[in-house]
């Protein structure tokens, strides 16, 4: 075998050793799962991660994905915790301490801490008699799988175990809590993720940015309205505020003989595809994308012309 497929070869082998450790553990989850899941959600506090070495960095992990999805959480280091962090944890928490062997030296004070003001805590560890099992509210055990490394020593399946079952529970948690999409958003303001829950509402033209022009105006001063604004179109309006129609550039070069003769309703596409300010910028986009056009208009439930939504305002939202 030449050295490339060999290496193709042990890479595949690592993966396949911790995707069989990852299935042993999915198949033997059981009722301290749901304990751990519960005792997470009804606590008054944040739920505190724990862990040393690799544990530490796959505890601040979970930690980071606990925050972002409704659950109060961040990690204490251990070393840290007892030279004055413990004093970051309250008896309304609960703590997460994650140990492979479940005797880890640096854990001691932490663990005393827990015992003395019986905080709550969940154990992840592989050893069920071990003293970080023994002394934690709920036990979850890592599988009893080698680890992937060829010496059998470096921890890689033990961590990616860990790693999913911290996200095993914080999904488990944000189904408890009834965690939704909106409520998403609120921690994911910025970036793609951002984007994704952007609504038209939040970024429309409205008042004197909105090109408005009546179904009666002359064609002149419809001109120099779009010319105004800047967007390249404009709304028509009834009297009632609700809309005629709408003029884009396209209806322009479509009317251009005899154009300055007419009115804006003369003009006008009527029954325009439309938005709504609580449609999600993407799908807005989506709109605008499958009929080739750059705007819409914004109506809000009594069909009253709020707001202009241009394809620029998704591309600066990053809505593509």
């Amino acid at each position: 075998m030449s050295d490339s497929k060999m290496t193709i070869e042990n890479g595949a082998q690592v993966i396949r050793t911790e995707v069989n450790a990852l299935t042993q553990m999915a198949d033997s989850l059981g009722d301290d799962f749901a304990n751990a899941a519960e005792l997470m959600c009804e606590t008054r506090g944040r739920v505190i991660i724990s862990g040393m070495g690799k544990s530490g960095h796959i505890g601040c992990k979970i930690a980071a994905t606990l925050a972002s999805t409704g659950t109060p959480s961040f990690f204490v280091h251990p070393s840290e915790a007892s030279h004055g962090d413990l004093g970051m944890i309250t008896r309304d928490d609960v703590c997460i301490v994650i140990s492979n062997s479940g005797e880890t030296t640096e854990l001691h004070g932490l663990l005393a801490y827990l015992t003395r003001f019986s905080i709550p805590s969940i154990a992840i560890t592989k050893n069920a008699d071990s003293t970080l099992a023994r002394q934690s509210t709920v036990a979850l055990l890592l599988p009893d799988a080698p680890e992937a490394c060829s010496v059998g020593m470096a921890p890689t399946t033990s961590t990616t175990c860990t790693l999913a079952l911290g996200d095993a529970l914080a999904v488990a948690v944000m189904r408890m809590k009834g965690f939704a999409k909106e409520d998403f958003h609120v921690f994911h303001p910025g970036g793609k993720l951002g984007a994704q829950f952007v609504r038209v509402g939040d970024v429309m033209h409205i008042g004197d940015e909105m090109p408005s022009v009546a179904a009666d105006l002359a064609m002149g001063d419809v001109l120099v309205e779009m010319s105004a604004k800047g967007l390249g179109v404009a709304g028509v309006v009834n009297p009632d505020g609700t809309l005629f129609g709408i003029i884009t550039d396209g209806d322009l070069r479509r009317n251009l003989d005899g154009l300055m003769d007419r009115s804006a309703g003369d003009t006008a596409t009527k029954f325009p595809e439309t938005a709504q300010p609580e449609m999600l910028l993407t799908e807005a986009m989506a709109i605008m994308n499958e009929r080739n056009i750059s705007a819409l208009p914004v109506l809000d439930a009594a069909g009253q012309f709020v707001g202009l939504i241009h394809i620029h305002d998704c591309l600066r939202a990053g809505a593509a």
